[in-house]
């Protein structure tokens, strides 16, 4: 049995990005390996991930095994030849040259996700079944302090404006991490509540499915 506290967590988005890097192709396998020439990636850089594989595209993942015009995506496993068809993978791959640190949050709060069932019956049956479809979209809500001195406020601000995924990355106390891809936005004003400090809201609507790295 294991559990913690996300006491001492931090966030940080992407500040910047290097230039995109063609790949090439895809394999199938666990870990995905990417072929891309003079790519330039190193282990533990992180990179965003355009494919033609839907399931894949827009995920966020840590490059490891790098070697020369190839490298694998750790803990991206596209074995299964159905959600990934062979040979239609290729696409690029956007790293993250800076991460800056969103501090002074005061709260989180997750919502939807939940699984969506399609619901039906037979004629000759007297109870109904449902099955499973698709997950609600999620989303993760930031409160932080309102100091516009901080300077994760403009690269937010930038993101909000410009409406393309980037990538953020929450670091747990026990040295493991969570890679969101997601829209990001903030509100324009601080909250205003009698003996409460300021705040303002930055809302993570996820674009793909995070990637866990344990410590």
């Amino acid at each position: 049995m294991a559990f913690q506290l996300p006491n001492g967590s931090t966030f940080n988005v992407a500040a910047a990005y290097d230039a995109a890097v063609t790949i090439t192709a895809i394999s199938n396998a666990n870990p995905a390996v990417v072929t891309a020439a003079a790519h330039g990636l190193s282990d533990g850089d992180v990179v965003l991930i355009t494919s033609g594989w839907a399931k894949l595209n827009g995920r966020i993942a840590r490059v490891t095994d790098s070697d020369t015009g190839t490298f694998a995506l750790d803990g991206i496993d596209t074995t299964d030849t159905t959600k990934y068809p062979a040979g239609a993978g290729a696409g690029s791959v956007k790293p993250v040259s800076t991460w800056v640190q969103v501090p002074q949050i005061t709260e989180v709060n997750t919502s939807g996700g939940e699984q969506q069932f399609a619901t039906f019956g037979f004629l000759e049956e007297d109870d109904d079944r449902q099955i499973p479809t698709t997950k609600s979209p999620s989303s993760m809500t930031l409160t932080v302090a309102d100091d516009p001195a901080q300077a994760f406020v403009a690269i937010v601000e930038a993101a909000d404006e410009r409406r393309a995924i980037e990538a953020a990355r929450l670091n747990l106390v026990n040295g493991s991490s969570i890679l969101y891809s997601a829209y990001l936005s903030i509100t324009s004003t601080p909250t205003l509540a009698r003996n409460n400090i300021m705040t303002r809201a930055i809302t993570m609507s996820l674009a793909g499915r995070a990637t866990r790295y344990a410590s």
